[in-house]
C-alpha cells in the first residue's frame, strides 16, 4: 500500500490533450502528486526531462535552457515530448516553450504558482495551452490507494458504510496529501511542507520584506478556515500600516496555493470584489498539523472540505449572505444559479435545523434557485420546507456520488 501510484481523477482529461500539439500545463499546490501524474502520463512515450525544483538549477536562466535540451538529446535523441518540472522558476521560460512547440515538440510543464503560470501562458501562448489543477487526494482517491473498493449499492451495506466513515474519519485527520502513505511522521511532514511552501513559493518568490508578519498571518487564517475575513480587519489585528500589504500577502499565499479566498455572491460584478472573503485551506490535514486546535470545529471541517470538492469539479462558486439569510455556497453556471449547498455537521437540533433551512429558502426565494442541498455529517432525507424540496446527504455520500458533479 505504501508508495502505491493511483489514477488520479483528472488523468483520463489530460491523457487525450497529449494527442494535439498544445502546451499541457499542470499547476497545484507543492507536492500534489503533479509530477507523478506526468510521469505516469508519459510513461510509454519517449520524453525528455528536466526538474527546475532541483537545489542544483537554482539561478538558470533562460538563455541557459538551450544547453538542457542539448544534453537531452545527447542522452536520447529521438524523443518527441518534453516534461519540465516547476518551469515557472526560470524566468523568461514562456519564450524557450513556445520556440519548442514551434519545433513540433509536445510539451508538458508542471507549475506550483498559479498566477505566475497562467499569465505566462495566456500573455505568449493564448489558445495554445491546455491547464489543469492538480489538489492533494480526494476522499475517493483516497479510498482508491487504500484499495478500498466500492460502488453505489454499497451505500446500503451497514458494514460498507461503517468503513468508509471510518476512512473519513482518517482523511479528516491526516488530509489527502499523496506522500504521507508512506511516512510516520504525517504531522512533522505536513507542518515542514507548509514551511516550504511558504518560504520557497512565497516569501522567496515575492521577495517578501515583513516575513514574521506574512508567517503569522498565514497560521492566523489557516487556524480560521472556512470564516469570513476583510483585508481591514486583518490589517487592525497585525497592526500593519496598509490594507494593500494584506491584500497582497493573501493573494501570493493563494497563488501558492496554499489558501483560498471566496467572494461572496452579487448580481453585480462592483460587489463580488468587495472587501468581505471567505478563507479556505488547501488540505484539511495541512491546517490540523500547523494549527494546535484542541477541539476541531467540525461544521467549519466539512465546510471546507465540500468547498475542495467544488473546487476538484471546476464549479463557479460564491458564498451569499445578506441580512436575513447566508448560504455556504451557491454554484453558477454561466447565468444561471445551478445550486445552493448549506453544509451543516449536526441536524438533529430542532432548533439548527430550522435555522439552517429558513436561510437557504430564504436565499433560494432571493436567487431564484430550486436545487437546494444540505450536506450533513450522517442524516439523509428529503424534505420539503416552505414549498421548497430539499436534500439532506451525508458527506461521505456526497464526496463519492456522482450527483453532485
Amino acid at each position: 500500500m505504501h508508495g502505491r501510484i493511483i489514477e488520479r481523477e483528472i488523468e483520463k482529461k489530460i491523457k487525450k490533450s497529449l494527442k494535439d500539439n498544445l502546451v499541457k500545463a499542470i499547476i497545484g499546490v507543492r507536492r500534489c502528486g503533479k509530477s507523478v501524474l506526468c510521469h505516469q502520463l508519459l510513461k510509454d512515450r519517449n520524453y525528455g526531462y528536466v526538474n527546475f525544483d532541483d537545489e542544483r538549477l537554482i539561478g538558470v536562466r533562460a538563455e541557459n535552457l538551450n544547453d538542457f535540451l542539448e544534453v537531452l538529446k545527447e542522452i536520447s535523441p529521438d524523443f518527441k515530448h518534453l516534461l519540465f518540472d516547476e518551469i515557472q522558476n526560470v524566468a523568461g521560460w514562456e519564450l524557450f516553450v513556445n520556440r519548442l512547440k514551434r519545433l513540433g515538440y509536445n510539451i508538458v510543464i508542471t507549475g506550483s504558482n498559479s498566477k505566475l503560470l497562467s499569465k505566462e501562458l495566456s500573455t505568449h501562448l493564448t489558445g495554445r495551452h491546455f491547464t489543469a489543477e492538480l489538489y492533494p487526494f480526494s476522499f475517493a482517491e483516497f479510498l482508491k490507494y487504500h484499495n478500498f473498493i466500492y460502488s453505489a449499492n454499497d451505500f446500503y451495506l451497514t458494514e460498507k458504510r461503517a468503513a468508509i466513515k471510518r476512512y473519513l474519519n482518517a482523511y479528516l485527520k491526516t488530509g489527502g496529501f499523496p506522500e504521507l502513505g508512506r511516512i510516520e511522521q504525517k504531522n512533522q511532514y505536513l507542518r515542514d511542507l507548509f514551511d516550504k511552501i511558504i518560504s520557497r513559493d512565497v516569501i522567496l518568490r515575492y521577495k517578501v520584506k515583513y516575513v514574521k508578519d506574512l508567517k503569522e498571518i498565514a497560521l492566523y487564517i489557516n487556524s480560521n478556515f472556512s470564516s469570513r475575513m476583510s483585508y481591514h480587519q486583518l490589517c487592525n489585528l497585525f497592526y500593519l500600516k496598509s490594507v494593500h500589504t494584506i491584500k497582497n500577502y493573501l493573494n501570493f499565499l493563494e497563488e501558492a496555493y496554499l489558501i483560498f479566498q471566496l467572494h461572496s455572491f452579487s448580481y453585480k460584478m462592483k460587489n463580488r470584489v468587495g472587501y468581505l472573503k471567505k478563507i479556505y485551506g488547501i488540505d484539511i490535514g495541512m491546517i490540523n498539523a500547523v494549527t494546535s486546535q484542541l477541539s476541531p470545529n467540525w461544521g467549519k471541517v466539512m465546510e471546507n472540505l465540500v468547498f475542495l470538492e467544488l473546487k476538484r469539479r471546476n464549479h463557479e462558486v460564491y458564498f451569499f449572505e445578506d441580512l436575513n439569510s447566508e448560504v455556504d455556497f451557491v454554484l453558477k453556471d454561466g447565468l444561471q444559479i445551478t445550486q445552493l449547498i448549506q453544509v451543516c455537521f449536526n441536524i438533529e437540533s430542532p432548533e439548527t435545523k430550522k435555522r439552517e433551512i429558513a436561510g437557504l429558502v430564504k436565499a433560494a426565494d432571493k436567487l431564484k434557485s430550486d436545487n437546494l442541498t444540505v450536506v450533513t455529517w450522517d442524516y439523509e432525507a428529503e424534505e420539503k420546507f416552505r414549498r421548497k424540496k430539499i436534500k439532506f446527504t451525508p458527506l461521505w455520500k456526497w464526496l463519492l456520488s456522482a450527483d453532485h458533479l
